[in-house]
């Protein structure tokens, strides 16, 4: 077993390659690296890995499970720096009064009952909940998100909503480990979406994120205008992965 500083090295070299490869593709589309956030998603990894991550810059972290979210932001309290955290999976309409204390952005909202339990649960602590509308690409009933003719709607809702507010679309390639080109058409589907929503549904943030990409396709969200991807497995190779709970 490496040691820590060997770790520590590692998964400071990781987040190195892959800002570097960000920074690439920002440069073959034209845009700034800062225009695009890297989430790291600790969901396979135990909290000092957590913490290396953090340490190395890495300051926003994403769980898919509102469980694990909330070990997160008690093992990281009072950390410096302070992690911002984003819930990439399911939000269940019982965990939202624990999960939006500890919440910076939720990836998944994907229907109006969610939309109506969050503004309430929102409203009744006095806070406002960004969120994203996540959207179905592979239009499969058997996946979580909206479906594509839907989301114009739901985001509409929101619109009139106090405590939500929804500031993008979230999706995912249907394979996101398969064909880079087919992942591209998808992610150029979702940017035009936006796009579309945007100019017939106005929005005090004017729908400005995209979250799209992850590990085994970032390079092609990047380059059809992802302002976040949500990165995991290339921030963990070579090291010891250790899942929590």
């Amino acid at each position: 077993m490496p040691g820590h500083d060997e770790i520590a090295a590692r998964c400071r070299h990781n987040l190195a390659r892959v800002r570097g490869r960000i920074a690439e593709a920002c440069r073959l589309a034209g845009r700034r690296p800062d225009e695009v956030r890297l989430v790291g998603v600790t969901k396979y990894v135990n909290e000092s890995m957590a913490r290396l991550l953090l340490d190395a810059g890495c300051v926003d972290l994403a769980e898919s499970r509102p469980q694990a979210l909330w070990a997160r932001a008690e093992a990281l309290a009072g950390h410096v720096p302070a992690a911002r955290l984003h819930l990439v999976g399911h939000l269940q309409r019982n965990k939202i009064r624990r999960t939006l204390p500890v919440l910076t952005l939720l990836h998944s909202l994907d229907s109006q009952r969610l939309l109506d339990a969050i503004e309430a649960e929102a409203a009744a602590a006095d806070r406002i909940c960004e969120a994203l509308v996540e959207v179905n690409l592979a239009g499969d009933l058997g996946r979580t998100g909206v479906m594509e003719p839907d989301v114009e709607m739901l985001v509409e809702e929101a619109g009139r909503r106090l405590h939500v507010k929804v500031i993008g679309l979230m999706g995912m390639a249907a394979m996101p480990d398969g064909d880079p080109t087919a992942a591209r058409r998808q992610f150029a589907r979702l940017r035009e979406l936006r796009d579309r929503i945007a100019g017939r549904v106005p929005t005090e943030t004017g729908l400005h994120e995209l979250s799209m990409g992850m590990s085994g396709d970032f390079v092609e969200a990047i380059l059809e205008g992802a302002t976040l991807v949500r990165i995991g497995s290339a921030l963990w190779e070579g090291l010891p992965s250790q899942p929590d709970g």
